[in-house]
């Protein structure tokens, strides 16, 4: 491989060894960078020498992935490194190794107590899986954002019934089929549940995480990270779908777990995806103190990346928007705005299935709430204009077909906020015909949150549509 170099990069020794470091994983690739921007290679060009993409190296950079011994020979081999790679690898290990173990039994308990959930083992798909991972947030536990094409359809069942029939004790590790498998399926459901087919999936999401829960109280320490990531990605979906169908102190029993093993999985998607939704449940609740702690806890899991400074910033600015803090809602929607427009590389490496008009649509959908709570708090039709506009841009981005329970909490949305700014006649004529096309299996609960909100708003002005919509909230 053709190697480049600087001319006026500057020769630095490489930094000294760091026995203390409480991850010896990112001391090592701090060593790497070192050894690579010393020889003139970016990380594609890195990435190419040893068969690996440039987000594959953005992660063992950033401490985020390890590396085999034999990798790091090859690594130390082709930046000239003099074995300082090698010697680091074999820290990292030794380190990693003489570690307590951090999966007490207590920690291994699932998030609901009783039996495993009654019902088929996978019940019948209303999407298809994905072709391939990342894929509706969720990464390969093995293999990150490395692109893994999951299993054809007809081997999923039999892989998902022979993990979940698998004895944990003399079980093999999680081969990659199984994994990639798992996975596909999950993010099958939480597809399926935004095309309004929610019923049993969350059920189905337990069920898995019961056998993961299983196989990982039985691994080795060596195996036991990318069984942490199923078993935190499980809890959350599950969580999530349970909050769908508005049974929020289940959902926060799963969103707890789901933080247990995130952070034992070291993983910030996880981590942030689950903050973000207990601000949500803490919102619900009508509070915004609680909803304002979760949004804050959302820049220590993840320092220092755009894609969480702009989920945790706009989290804030919703739970301040109950408050009627006018100044704090705006700042917190520029800054999230803000870092949108600073989104790199390496966010792209953390959340690969979020591509800037995807993030730009959520974070100008959560602006949209924001100013419209805020423009009900201060009544301040104004705001509701903004909040309008905000909702029209996410609309926009969100296209015509695409995510239909999304769609319709943006329109119920779009409705609240001409009813906010004093218009409720326009709001009740935007609302009817989407109502009309309203899932079988029953509105998520964020939709009839909406509607309860916007109930209220049309009450003394259009009482008959008012009253449509308690029944329809009460269904």
């Amino acid at each position: 491989m053709h190697r480049t170099r600087s001319a006026s990069a500057v020769r630095l020794p490489a930094p000294p060894p760091n026995p203390q470091d409480p991850d010896a994983w990112r001391d090592f690739g701090a060593r790497l960078r070192h050894w690579r921007r010393r020889a003139g290679l970016t990380q594609a060009q890195l990435g190419a020498g040893i068969g690996y993409d440039h987000t594959a190296v953005s992660k063992i950079e950033h401490g985020a992935r390890r590396v085999t011994p034999r990798i790091a020979e090859r690594v130390d081999e082709l930046l000239g490194a003099g074995g300082d790679l090698i010697a680091a690898c074999l820290r990292a290990e030794t380190a990693e190794r003489s570690k307590p173990d951090p999966f007490a039994p207590g920690l291994l308990r699932p998030p609901l107590p009783g039996e495993v959930p009654v019902g088929p083992a996978v019940p019948a798909l209303a999407a298809p899986a994905p072709p391939r991972l990342p894929d509706y947030g969720l990464l390969c536990p093995l293999h990150g954002a490395e692109g893994c094409a999951v299993p054809p359809p007809e081997e999923l069942a039999a892989l998902h019934a022979e993990f979940c029939a698998a004895d944990p004790a003399t079980a093999a590790p999680l081969d990659d089929a199984t994994a990639h498998a798992l996975t596909g399926l999950l993010a099958a459901h939480l597809r399926a549940a935004e095309l309004g087919g929610r019923p049993g999936l969350a059920a189905a999401a337990e069920r898995t995480l019961h056998a993961v829960l299983a196989r990982l109280a039985a691994a080795p320490a060596d195996q036991r990270r990318p069984l942490a990531r199923l078993a935190a990605e499980h809890a959350h979906a599950a969580g999530a779908l349970r909050m769908q169908d508005g049974r929020n102190a289940t959902a926060m029993a799963c969103f707890d777990r789901a933080l247990t093993w995130a952070e034992l999985a070291g993983d910030q998607a996880t981590l942030v995806g689950t903050l973000s939704d207990l601000s949500i449940l803490a919102r619900l609740d009508g509070d915004p103190v609680v909803a304002l702690g979760y949004a804050r806890e959302i820049d220590r899991v993840a320092p220092g990346r755009h894609w969480a400074g702009a989920m945790g910033r706009i989290s804030r600015a919703r739970a301040l928007a109950l408050t009627g803090d006018v100044r704090g809602t705006l700042r917190q929607i520029g800054l999230a705005r803000t870092h949108l427009d600073h989104m790199d590389d390496r966010d792209e490496a953390d959340v690969p299935w979020l591509s800037i008009a995807s993030m730009r649509m959520r974070v100008e959908s959560a602006a949209a709430a924001s100013l419209r709570d805020l423009s009900a708090a201060v009544d301040d039709p104004r705001l509701a204009r903004r909040a309008l506009a905000a909702t029209e841009t996410a609309l926009d981005l969100l296209g015509p077909t695409r995510l239909p329970s999304s769609r319709l909490l943006f329109i119920v949305r779009a409705a609240d906020c001409h009813a906010c700014a004093h218009d409720p006649r326009t709001a009740v004529e935007l609302l009817a015909p989407a109502l009309e096309c309203a899932p079988a299996a029953g509105l998520p609960a964020l939709v009839g949150h909406e509607l309860r909100g916007l109930r209220e708003r049309l009450a003394p002005h259009e009482p008959q549509a008012a009253r449509r919509l308690a029944e329809l909230t009460r269904s």
